[in-house]
């Protein structure tokens, strides 16, 4: 009798610890089948961020070239196919930042890096891009600092030349003007589909 009860205690012993190795096992799996989910779960998060700001980051290199067509036309809005073009600083502000040294701005004129979109202080114009059913990215834009040249529309050429010797005639130097401008492009349904640059612009 006594043998038959150490034979079944055993088996008995033997049972408890399949199922304790079992559970162990299950809860293995489990936690690499959760770690599996999640590195999953945030790859596709990380590559959605990333195309959404590669289409911001589109949006706010298109709002630069527009940006420099209006630079090319010293300040005239009227640039072919773009209609919702706003230009929000004041006229003298903006003949200053094209035309001028940053020093000889008009004390009105903000030079600071920050933009606020919605706040028209904070940026000179702005312009929205795409159409329906695609996403509109509005695109805010600014002059933060300008060295003058001779190069721009106002021909601005006296006293920038030097005479040859021996000749007596006059040669004028080429000096472009050189302008940093900051750019923010956001989707105009998400904020949070955003991007920034910053830019140095020779014209």
């Amino acid at each position: 009798m006594t043998g038959n009860r150490t034979q079944n205690s055993k088996l008995l012993n033997e049972k408890g610890m399949a199922l304790v190795m079992i559970l162990i096992l299950s809860a293995i799996a489990l936690v690499i089948m959760t770690g599996l989910i999640f590195m999953i779960t945030t790859g596709a998060q990380v590559s959605g961020l990333q195309k959404r700001y590669t289409t911001a980051l589109e949006a706010g290199k298109g709002g630069a070239d527009v940006t420099f067509q209006l630079l090319a036309a010293r300040g005239d809005p009227n640039i072919p196919g773009l209609d919702e073009f706003h230009i929000t600083a004041s006229s003298t502000c903006m003949t200053d930042k094209l035309n001028k040294s940053t020093k000889d701005w008009t004390s009105s004129c903000d030079k600071l890096l920050t933009i606020v979109p919605g706040t028209d202080t904070t940026y000179d114009m702005y312009f929205d891009l795409g159409a329906n059913p695609y996403p509109i990215y509005r695109v805010y834009s600014k002059i933060v600092d300008t060295v003058e040249g001779n190069s721009g529309g106002d021909e601005g050429l006296i006293g920038k030349g030097v005479v040859s010797s021996g000749s007596g005639e006059v040669t004028v130097v080429s000096r472009p003007y050189l302008y940093t401008i900051e750019v923010d492009a956001e989707n105009r349904t998400n904020p949070s589909e955003r991007a920034k640059l910053s830019i140095l612009y020779q014209y």
